[in-house]
């Protein structure tokens, strides 16, 4: 073998070996969570009422009731968040704008002192906030990026976040709630239902973590089955309490 095949076997194998996870999570982790979070909440409400002995059709009109509820409040609550932060950062950005187009050369020297912070020789650093510099747009990204930690180019859209929050929660939210609508009469093929939905959410979660998938999955079923346990003693005290 050649010297340069050798090298471009060792650059394939550097290449396959220097590959990292998401460690944001991307769309995964937040739709996952979400799911999760509807998951849980709209099982453990539904084993809460069943646990005070009242009829299928409260139980039903529970699920409904919360599953809407839950995912209107994920969705609002996700949009104020979502367009609160990008407020703040087109707020943030705006003031930079202003910095760079009435100091452009102090914006520029605080650029070549930052590269020069970082081990970039002083003249080479210079004249790579210069080259930078030269675009008012580029400048502003790069400043965004090293003083905020943003990208203007890649801020979250609250109505994404919205909808997305809305229908990961609603989607969650129905597993407990299906056996019922199929025709059900009884609380344990939703609680069936729900316990692999639960398992099915922590083995997905372990794409974006160190975790084995069997491990996600049972932390996620047992955390959710004592969720739905607890509820269900305090559904039954409480049913005994009133009645």
């Amino acid at each position: 073998m050649s010297i340069i095949d050798t090298e471009a076997t060792l650059h394939e194998a550097h290449r396959d070996n220097h590959t990292h996870r998401d460690v944001n999570g991307g769309w995964l982790r937040p739709a996952v969570f979400g799911a999760m979070d509807g998951l849980v909440s709209n099982l453990a409400l539904m084993t809460g009422v069943a646990g005070g002995d009242v009829s299928h059709r409260t139980i039903v009109i529970t699920g409904l009731v919360g599953l809407a509820a839950g995912a209107f409040s994920m969705a609002a609550g996700e949009y104020t968040s979502v367009a609160s932060q990008r407020e703040l950062v087109e707020a943030e950005l705006d003031v930079e704008r202003r910095e760079l187009r009435k100091h452009p050369k102090d914006e520029e020297n605080e650029l070549a002192e930052l590269y020069a912070s970082r081990g970039v020789e002083p003249e080479l650093a210079r004249e790579v906030a210069r080259q930078l510099s030269r675009d008012p747009e580029m400048a502003l990204e790069i400043h965004a990026r090293e003083e905020l930690g943003i990208d203007p180019g890649d801020l979250p859209s609250p109505l994404v976040a919205a909808v997305s929050s809305f229908t990961a929660f609603a989607l969650g939210a129905l597993l407990p709630l299906l056996p019922y609508l199929l025709g059900a009469q009884v609380m344990w093929p939703a609680l069936v239902v729900a316990l692999i939905g639960l398992f099915g959410c922590g083995a997905v979660v372990a794409r974006v973590t160190a975790r084995s998938w069997w491990y996600s999955g049972l932390r996620q079923l047992a955390l959710g089955g004592a969720a739905a346990g607890v509820t269900y003693i305090l559904g039954a005290l409480f049913g005994t309490a009133v009645g």
